[in-house]
């Protein structure tokens, strides 16, 4: 292994470019370019700072493998099979770690995204707090770029000396510059041309199995790619197995992507995570990911032989869920989770299929109840054995397997009425409720919008007097109070835009509607109850038309007498499409169960006690989580409105959302190879998070630190999280996110 250093304007010269020693490509095994516009930007300004950017990892090889080139214009939805290029013997440079940082300053430097070019303040470069930019990079039309902005490819690649330069660039600007502004102008200039131009400011090691051919086989390759990968923040587990899986078959990406694609094209968003982890239940592997899964040659030849089936099993479902449901788009799909046992009955059950009954009711119980959420590996596997042992796709016998798991099927109007601006649980519900609204515009930003009938802005405007001040200063309506389902309604993006509600009060929007409008919206025809005065009631009122409109999805629910006109003698069913002729089953009950006990819940063993008598009062305030935390854990300081920052007895630090609509947490990167906890979102040390992770509540959380974000279902996952955080290894590697 050899390690090298170049310069960042040399490099990028040599991406996609045979001439240098064949060129840096990107091997297929190397997911899509992930890094959106601001962390290219940040990464500019780091090179400014002249932090370091980690060293990369380069695979030197004559392999006949297959590769694409590095994007130089990029933007959404680009597909990965444009830069293919033909398969050859020649030697070539191969990127196994450090896409990543490569591709956005190939972007940056010699190309666009979203057909906006990188531009550069040359005016900027104040001391600042290590969190903010202080080198300021934005990507701009070029119509909006005037001087300070300046196309930093033309700093960079300019042979001018850098006062030269900037006598140039002066004359562009409006109004003579001050000498402080000309100082600072010059100092930029001969700072970029040092640290992307003079300085050998990129690292790189080289596997070479061009001069030694024995020293690295492409199975070497593949096991140093994942573990160069596994351990960090890098690439989830799907990304990890997939590079598995292109070992042994070359056409795996852009069979991935053709699915995906294809699966995606009505508004859904279906994943290869979601598709890896499909491909292992159909073979009866389970659900959880482990890489030795997929270092099994029959796992993987069973993937390949077997595509056409898995692909057109994930295909049937999804034409189900588009063509017979009301679930039409991501919006309204809470969880994907849910579809994995109806694509194994699709897949092993091929003929039954074809007559099964009750989907309906499986689905919509199981997304509205959220049965699949937390950790739903070993649920899904239960399922499975229980598909298998009735050899049949029994809703009556899956509900049992979901409810004995401690599943909640049932949809009270408590629960209903819980779901809250915001979720994805309110567009399921809307799907239902509204059917005339298209889900699938032609152009994104005609989707429908969740709207507020009572403005937030006006609601937050209502206070009520502190006894303890005598102050006009309690807010009357709380967040949970403003984003109830019972304030919200479904309008078009034409009726929420310019000219159309906006902040408009119920009295003015709903002057001049038809009743026909009122009804579909189930807003309460007396017009008395649109005043603000009148929310209270209007709500009251509005939950009765909830209640009745969707009285089918109510468990024990009775027709509210209330209604804003008489009901219609033909009640359509509001899941199914009446028109396909899906029939809606009756919700299967299973025996009686005996009720669980709680009282012996134990404590996990490995966290020790702690005595918290002084936040007592404020735990009660915000529930038994922040109450649980601060049982077990050190407090780091007093918590704000919004986070609560706890340590572990080893130091861990560990932030609560205090507004969170779940238990919502985020700590400190841990080694995960051997948790059954999966991380909502991995954040590098200079990804954005919630600005509320600050010096004082979480330091080892804030901005510059790489951390995970979760989201569990409640106490049980807490106590089990907790005991598994407290024994986690810190992770030690510092690089960014990349790949």
């Amino acid at each position: 292994m050899r390690n090298k250093n170049v310069a960042i304007r040399k490099i990028v010269k040599y991406l996609n470019n045979p001439e240098y020693d064949g060129g840096f490509w990107l091997p297929n095994i190397q997911r899509p370019f992930v890094w959106g516009p601001e962390q290219i930007e940040k990464l500019f300004d780091s090179i400014m700072r002249e932090y370091p950017i980690s060293t990369m990892l380069v695979w030197r090889t004559p392999s006949i493998i297959k590769r694409r080139k590095f994007i130089d214009n990029y933007y959404d939805g680009i597909k990965l099979s444009q830069f293919q290029i033909p398969e050859d013997s020649r030697t070539k440079l191969l990127v196994l770690d450090g896409q990543q940082r490569l591709q956005s300053l190939f972007i940056g430097l010699c190309g666009s995204h979203s057909k906006q070019e990188l531009y550069f303040n040359v005016l900027s470069g104040a001391p600042t707090s290590t969190e903010e930019m202080r080198y300021q990079f934005r990507f701009l039309p070029s119509a909006r770029a005037a001087f300070p902005w300046v196309k930093f490819k033309e700093i960079v690649f300019s042979n001018e000396m850098p006062n030269d330069l900037a006598r140039n660039l002066e004359t562009k600007a409006a109004s003579a510059l001050t000498e402080d502004q000309e100082r600072t102008l010059i100092r930029n200039l001969w700072q970029a041309q040092r640290v992307f131009v003079s300085e050998e400011y990129v690292g790189y090691q080289e596997l070479d199995s061009v001069d030694n051919p024995e020293a690295y086989t492409e199975n070497d390759v593949v096991e140093i790619f994942i573990r160069a990968n596994s351990g960090g923040t890098k690439l989830g587990k799907s990304d990890l197995l997939f590079s598995l899986l292109t070992a042994s078959w070359q056409d795996a990406d852009e069979a991935m992507e053709d699915l995906i694609g294809e699966l995606n094209l009505s508004g859904y968003e279906f994943t290869r995570d979601f598709v890896m982890k499909t491909c292992l239940v159909l073979l009866g592997k389970g659900a959880a990911y482990d890489v030795k899964k997929f270092r099994d040659e029959q796992t993987k030849q069973d993937i390949i032989e077997k595509w056409p089936r898995i692909s057109s099993a994930i295909r049937d479902v999804r034409d189900y869920l588009h063509s017979k449901t009301f679930i039409r788009s991501d919006r309204a799909l809470p969880s994907y989770l849910t579809l994995i046992p109806v694509i194994y009955y699709r897949f092993h059950f091929p003929q039954q299929w074809q007559s099964l009954s009750g989907l309906d009711t499986y689905l919509l119980r199981t997304l509205l109840c959220g049965a699949f959420s937390g950790r739903p590996d070993g649920l899904i596997d239960k399922c499975i054995r229980r598909i298998n042992q009735d050899q049949d796709f029994s809703v009556t016998n899956l509900f049992e397997v979901l409810r004995n798991d401690g599943r909640n099927l049932d949809v009270f109007e408590e629960s209903l009425f819980q779901t809250s601006y915001g979720s994805k649980a309110i567009h399921l519900i809307f799907n239902i409720w509204y059917r005339q609204f298209d889900y699938q515009p032609a152009y994104a930003g005609n989707l429908p919008q969740v709207d507020h009938i009572f403005p937030q802005s006006l609601l937050k405007s209502m206070k009520d007097e502190n006894p303890e001040t005598g102050r006009q200063s309690l807010l009357r309506y709380p967040a949970a109070v403003r984003d109830q389902l019972a304030n919200c309604m479904l309008l078009t993006a034409d009726d929420n835009g310019f000219q159309g509600k906006c902040d408009k009060l119920p009295r003015d929007w709903f002057a001049d509607k038809s009743d026909a409008y009122l009804s579909m919206h189930l807003i309460p025809a007396r017009p008395s109850l649109w005043e603000i005065e009148k929310f209270d009631e209007f709500i009251v009122a509005r939950k009765a038309l909830i209640v009745a409109k969707l009285k089918h999805l109510i468990s024990g629910s009775e027709a509210s007498p209330h209604s804003t006109k008489p009901e219609p003698a033909h009640e359509e069913h509001p899941f199914t499409d009446d028109s396909k002729s899906i029939k809606l089953a009756e919700d299967p009950q299973p025996e009686a169960e005996e009720p669980v006990s709680t009282a012996d819940t134990q404590i996990p063993a490995s966290i020790e006690k702690h005595n918290d008598t002084t936040t007592g009062s404020l735990a009660a305030e915000t529930g038994t989580v922040e109450a649980t935390l601060a049982k077990f854990l050190d407090r780091i300081s007093e918590p704000t409105k919004y986070i609560a920052g706890f340590r572990t007895n080893d130091g861990k630090e560990l932030a609560f959302e205090r507004t969170g609509e779940f238990v919502t947490l985020w700590t400190q990167r841990v080694v995960l190879s051997d948790s059954e906890f999966e991380p909502t979102r991995e954040y590098s040390d200079i990804d954005t998070r919630n600005s509320n992770l600050n010096r004082k509540n979480c330091p080892a959380l804030r901005l510059g630190n790489p951390v995970l974000f979760w989201k569990l279902d409640g106490e049980e996952d807490l106590l089990d999280f907790l005991n598994w955080y407290s024994a986690a290894e810190v992770h030690q590697r510092l690089e960014s996110v990349d790949g």
